[in-house]
């Protein structure tokens, strides 16, 4: 089976049931995957709601993704290593973290940012 994480703005694309996704819908929906929501990220939509940077409903969110099965993946002490030794191409620490996450496992990494592709080949830019 095959593993991947979403990064934060593909769980608020999914959302939105924005049309960027429309490439890996069937990727994402696919019994043969398992899909991984991080904590990360979900803190980090929760802070940009507070923010006032987005006028989402948290909760929906999380239940539109367990109604999908996806699973969450817990923040722990074991990706501090992987996250520490990053190159620092990008500012942003919750995508560090999530490749951290991503990276530490493996699997591969979801993302709209084509930036993050210069941190390792388990990223996959749509």
């Amino acid at each position: 089976m095959t593993q991947f994480l979403l990064d934060t703005n593909i769980v608020i694309w999914l959302s939105e049931d924005n049309s960027r996704i429309n490439q890996i819908k069937s990727l994402i929906f696919s019994k043969d995957t398992n899909i991984f929501i991080s904590t990360v990220s979900w803190w980090e939509i929760a802070i940009k709601i507070r923010a006032n940077k987005y006028p989402f409903d948290l909760e929906n969110m999380r239940l539109l993704a367990k109604k999908n099965n996806f699973l969450e993946l817990p923040i722990t002490d074991k990706y501090l290593k992987v996250y520490l030794e990053l190159p620092n191409l990008h500012r942003d620490p919750f995508d560090h973290m999530l490749l951290a996450q991503a990276i530490t496992h493996p699997m591969r990494f979801i993302t709209g940012d084509s930036l993050l592709t210069d941190y390792s080949s388990l990223v996959m830019a749509i």
